[in-house]
């Protein structure tokens, strides 16, 4: 009868038991960037397939020079239209190249790029 008076004190003692103990932090399992996505080319103009110094070459000092993530985009402006070009590496470790390119007048409505690149060259 004594044991089944004690049974919630040992039950109790038990389970603060475990609080007493210091958790071992497991190492954290470094993660593995994803390969890199080659990107399909569907565009076909002037720029795609061109490097980056091409364009440049072309327009001079662009008006936006932004990396995203993997890609880079340019942005060229003049009075007629805005032209974004993107460029991606087509394989790792290659140079990046144009892969799509978009036109649009200063009011925002699409333009057509082989237009816009004639009158943006300087």
């Amino acid at each position: 009868m004594k044991l089944i008076r004690l049974l919630p004190t040992i039950l109790l003692a038990a389970a603060l038991a475990g609080c007493g103990t210091t958790a071992v932090p497991r190492p954290a399992r470094p993660v593995a960037a994803p390969p890199p996505v080659t990107p399909r080319i569907v565009q076909h103009n002037s720029l795609v397939g061109q490097r980056a110094g091409a364009a440049l070459s072309q327009f001079g000092k662009p008006r936006l020079d932004v990396a995203e993530g993997a890609g880079r985009k340019l942005q060229f402006a003049g009075t007629a239209c805005i032209l974004d070009i993107y460029y991606y590496a087509p394989k790792q470790g290659a140079e990046p190249v144009a892969t799509h390119v978009d036109a649009r007048t200063p009011e925002g409505r699409d333009a057509n790029v082989d237009s816009c690149v004639n009158a943006l060259r300087r």
